[in-house]
């Protein structure tokens, strides 16, 4: 029973942050990128070009022009996922056909990239970090990157390039270019809400010091270690391994700690998302 309160609570939550997500994007649209001739990337972007063109309302293309990856999305990688973007573009069609009478909040176009990323980026991230997605385009990626050697956002890279061009032919190159720093920027927001500001860092740690080195890292940074048993492929001698996980914040630190010791210590850092049972650091007194 309480296993089945916490699943419906999790998907009441997901659909009201994905909800969220869709009306934080449509904002970014309506109010400060399209008012000054600036798009967004993948098929959002296509769809402003188009509606521009065709004087149709954004939010028809947005949603007829992702439904063939839709379809595409649900045989190749899975319904949870084709739903949730389903639903979140869903939103964002009515979303940007509800804003559309407020449009305009700044005349200045560095500012309305500033922050129409700033909001894209807030809201497109909200949305992945709920299960799902706002463009096609990422579908595409997705599989595409399990056929060719370009990774997923190389591909999704590639393809915004592409799009970004051809607005630079429709309103002008200094949009286009504004666009690419909204682009730009929010591509660092979603970074920031699907990580988190207190992004996790593994970090690997091989050095004969490796006694001295743990008692350092767990009296000044207050983390606990793992001790793994090692040893050297060429010459076979047996070693310690550290590993530990601390913030992003703490990695420079843990460094200069680690080569206080030993400078020829091997160091390895790495992203991870930590699950379960959150690491705590311990009191430090």
């Amino acid at each position: 029973m309480k296993k089945k309160l916490i699943d419906v609570y999790r998907n009441i939550s997901r659909v009201l942050f994905i909800i969220i997500g869709a009306l934080l994007s449509s904002i970014a649209l309506e109010t400060f990128l399209i008012p000054n001739n600036m798009i967004d990337g993948g098929i959002v972007g296509i769809s402003i070009m188009v509606s521009h063109i065709t004087k149709i309302p954004l939010g028809v293309f947005t949603f007829a022009l992702n439904v063939p990856f839709f379809i595409l999305g649900y045989k190749q990688i899975g319904k949870t996922f084709t739903l949730c973007t389903l639903f979140a573009v869903f939103c964002l069609s009515m979303g940007v056909s509800f804003f559309t009478p407020f449009r305009e909040v700044t005349h200045d176009v560095f500012l309305a990239a500033i922050f129409g990323g700033i909001i894209q980026g807030l809201g497109v991230g909200l949305i992945i970090r709920n299960g799902g997605s706002l463009d096609g385009t990422e579908i595409v990626a997705i599989i595409l990157d399990k056929r060719i050697s370009f990774s997923i956002g190389e591909i999704v890279m590639f393809f915004n390039l592409f799009i970004l061009g051809i607005s630079g032919f429709m309103f002008g190159w200094d949009r286009a270019m504004y666009s690419l720093i909204a682009y730009f920027i929010a591509f660092k927001v979603i970074d920031i809400v699907v990580e988190g500001l207190d992004e996790s860092k593994a970090v690997t740690i091989v050095s004969s010091e490796y006694q001295e080195i743990s008692e350092a890292i767990m009296a000044r940074l207050g983390r606990g270690l793992t001790l793994l048993d090692g040893k050297g492929a060429y010459k076979g001698i047996p070693t310690s391994v550290l590993y530990v996980v601390v913030s992003r914040l703490e990695v420079a630190k843990l460094k200069s700690i680690v080569y206080n010791f030993d400078q020829s210590a091997l160091i390895t850092v790495s992203s991870v998302e930590v699950a379960g049972k959150k690491y705590k650091k311990k009191a430090i007194h």
